[in-house]
């Protein structure tokens, strides 16, 4: 076989791995085409579930810091208290609407009159006999409830 019977099959040979490269190439682009949409709807799912759960994390930690600074006012400010209940909770507390509340609930005893309470306790706190009050219990004690906005309103707990 001479040179000259050799180039035509080598350019053939060339040719045929070149249209096949491109098919490869063709190939790998078109999947990456369609599965781009895939990846990134995957993404905001995955990212959505994480705000959702960082914002639930966000809101009990916020409901256990207003019960602890509750309780520490209390201590402050009323010399004889006796704890009796402690309780905070994180949710959905009125059953109303599409939003997200701190409760903080503590019942106490104490010598002191409901007056007295309120006016040492006036500082810290705003009463409106709705979200944040000072009632006596039958048994005679005492209860502080306090019900805020979590940081994150808006989160999957309030739904």
């Amino acid at each position: 076989m001479t040179e000259n019977q050799k180039l035509p099959e080598l350019r053939g040979l060339l040719n045929g791995s070149i249209r096949e490269w491109n098919m490869k190439r063709l190939k790998k682009t078109g999947v990456f085409i369609l599965l781009t949409p895939i990846v990134f709807i995957i993404f905001f799912i995955i990212a959505f579930i994480l705000y959702e759960i960082f914002g639930m994390c966000i809101n009990h930690l916020a409901a256990r810091r207003q019960t602890h600074a509750l309780q520490v006012n209390l201590e402050s400010s009323i010399p004889d208290i006796e704890f009796i209940n402690i309780y905070w909770q994180t949710g959905n507390t009125s059953g109303t609407g599409n939003h997200v509340d701190c409760l903080s609930s503590i019942t106490f005893s104490t010598q002191m009159p409901e007056s007295e309470i309120k006016s040492r306790l006036s500082e810290c706190y705003q009463f409106d006999e709705w979200s944040c009050y000072i009632s006596e219990t039958d048994t005679g004690d005492y209860l502080f409830y306090l019900n805020t906005s979590a940081p994150f309103a808006d989160n999957i707990e309030g739904h």
